[in-house]
C-alpha cells in the first residue's frame, strides 16, 4: 500500500483523514503545516501528499511551487481547501497539482481522489531521457563512458559544448534512481539551506552558465559552498568558451573552480552517420511520452538528416526532431518534411561550399570536390578500403583507380583495418 503524507494545520482534518486512509491499509505521516511538511518531504519520499491550501506560516500553494522550483515534486499532490474556488485550482494544476478536493470531504470522494492520484504516480516515476536509451549510437555509447568515468572523481563537472536538452539528458544520465533534482538554472528565488537538504543525494543543475542571472550566479555560489554537507553534484553546462563568462564580469574564482573537471560533448557534425539513429531514438522517446504523435523516419528523411550541416549542433537536432514529429502530416516522415523544417533550398546548400568551388572551371571545381568527398570518407572509414567501397558504391578497382587520379592513392594497406 502507499505511503501518504497529509498536510493540513487542523487537527481533526488531520486525525479523520489519517484513520481512513489507514483502514484502507495505508501508511500515513501527518504535518501540521509547511514546515513540517518541508521536514518530511526531506527526509523521505512519499507517494502521495495531500496538501491543505489555506495554512498559518506557507500556504499550500507556495509550499506547492517550492517543491516544484526543488526538483521535489516527484510525487503526485493533491491539494485541499474549505474555500476552493476555481482559480485556486486551476493555479495548483499549472504548477504540478494532480488533483483537487473541497472541504468537507466526502468519504467515497477522498477514497476516489486517492486511487486516481496513486495511479498518476506510476507516470510521475517515468524516467528522464538519459543516454541509456541511445545504446545504438557508438558516439553516445563513448561520451556516456566518460561521463561517468568524470563524475565518479568530482563533485563538480562541467559539460563543454553543451546546453539546454541535451545537456539535461547528459546530466539525467549521472542522476542516481529516483535521487533529487535541483534545477538552478530555472529559479528566480534565492537557494536556501533547506531547498539543498530536500535535495540531499542528487544533482544540482545548471543548463547554461551563460544564461544565469545574477541572483542564479549568488546561487552557485552558495550551492558550490554546500555541496560536500549534503552529497550534491553539481553538473553545469557552457555552450560557449568560458573565456566569455569572463568578458560578462564573473569572478576568475569562481570559474575556475567549475572548470576543473570537464568533459567535452562531440560535435554532430563531425559524425553524421550518427544523425539518423540518434533522431530515431529521441522521436521514438517523444512519441511515447506523448509530446509528439507516432512517427518515423522514411530512409529519405534519414539521408536528409545525414547530409544537413548542423551549425546549431545538438539543440538544433533536438528542436528539429521535436518539430518533425509535431508538423508532418503523415506517420512517415517523408525528406521534403525534413527540408521544409529546415529550409534547405539549392542557395543554402551552395552557401555550404567554399567560394573556391564557384571561381573553378567545372572540371577542376568537381576534381577538387571529389578529392574532399574521398578524404572525408577515408577518414571516416579509417582507410578500410571495403566499407569505403561499400560507402562510395564503386567497384574495388575503380575505386583504386579513382584514388590514383586524385593523388589519394593508399595502396593495398587499408583492406584490412577495422
Amino acid at each position: 500500500m502507499a505511503q501518504i503524507l497529509i498536510v493540513d494545520d487542523e487537527m481533526g482534518i488531520r486525525e479523520l483523514l489519517s484513520e481512513i486512509l489507514a483502514d484502507e491499509g495505508h501508511s500515513v505521516w501527518l504535518a501540521e503545516n509547511a514546515a513540517a511538511a518541508r521536514r518530511q518531504r526531506a527526509e523521505r519520499r512519499p507517494d502521495l501528499v495531500l496538501l491543505d491550501i489555506w495554512m498559518p506560516d506557507t500556504d499550500g500553494i507556495s509550499l506547492l511551487k517550492e517543491w516544484s522550483a526543488g526538483g521535489q515534486l516527484t510525487m503526485p499532490v493533491v491539494m485541499m481547501s474549505g474555500h476552493g474556488t476555481i482559480d485556486s485550482a486551476v493555479e495548483a494544476t499549472r504548477i504540478g497539482a494532480t488533483d483537487f478536493l473541497e472541504k468537507p470531504i466526502a468519504l467515497q470522494k477522498l477514497l476516489a481522489t486517492v486511487k486516481k492520484a496513486l495511479k498518476h504516480e506510476t507516470l510521475l516515476q517515468k524516467k528522464p531521457l538519459t543516454l541509456d536509451a541511445f545504446i545504438r549510437s557508438p558516439l553516445l555509447k563513448d561520451l556516456k563512458r566518460r561521463l561517468e568515468q568524470a563524475a565518479a572523481k568530482t563533485s563538480v563537472l562541467l559539460l563543454k559544448n553543451a546546453s539546454g536538452g541535451m545537456a539535461e539528458i547528459c546530466a539525467r544520465t549521472l542522476q542516481p534512481h529516483r535521487a533529487p533534482w535541483l534545477d538552478l538554472s530555472s529559479s528566480s528565488a534565492p537557494l536556501t539551506q533547506e531547498m539543498l537538504q530536500g535535495a540531499s543525494g542528487g544533482v544540482a543543475f545548471i543548463a547554461d552558465l551563460a544564461q544565469l542571472g545574477k541572483l542564479q550566479q549568488m546561487n552557485l555560489v552558495f550551492a558550490l559552498e554546500r555541496l560536500e554537507r549534503h552529497n550534491l553534484q553539481l553538473i553545469a553546462a557552457s555552450s560557449r568558451p568560458l573565456s566569455g563568462l569572463t568578458e560578462m564580469g564573473w569572478d576568475a574564482q569562481l570559474i575556475a573552480r567549475i572548470s576543473e573537471v570537464w568533459v567535452a560533448l562531440p560535435q554532430i557534425s563531425g559524425h553524421p552517420d550518427d544523425v539518423p539513429e540518434i533522431a530515431s531514438m529521441l522521436l521514438a522517446d517523444l512519441a511515447e511520452r506523448g509530446e509528439v504523435p507516432l512517427r518515423r523516419f522514411s530512409s529519405g528523411a534519414q539521408n536528409a538528416l545525414r547530409l544537413h550541416r548542423w551549425q546549431g549542433e545538438w539543440a538544433e537536432l533536438l528542436t528539429t526532431v521535436k518539430n518533425l514529429g509535431l508538423s508532418a502530416l503523415e506517420e512517415e516522415i517523408s525528406a521534403d518534411d525534413v527540408a521544409r523544417t529546415l529550409q534547405t533550398d539549392a542557395g543554402d546548400a551552395a552557401a555550404l561550399l567554399p567560394n573556391v568551388f564557384f571561381e573553378q572551371p567545372l572540371r577542376d571545381a568537381r576534381e577538387a570536390f571529389e578529392r574532399l568527398y574521398f578524404q572525408y570518407h577515408l577518414h571516416g572509414e579509417r582507410g578500410n578500403m571495403t566499407r569505403l567501397a561499400e560507402k562510395t558504391g564503386l567497384e574495388r578497382t575503380h575505386l583504386y583507380r579513382k584514388l590514383r587520379q586524385l593523388g589519394l592513392n593508399i595502396g593495398r594497406r587499408g583492406d584490412d583495418r577495422d
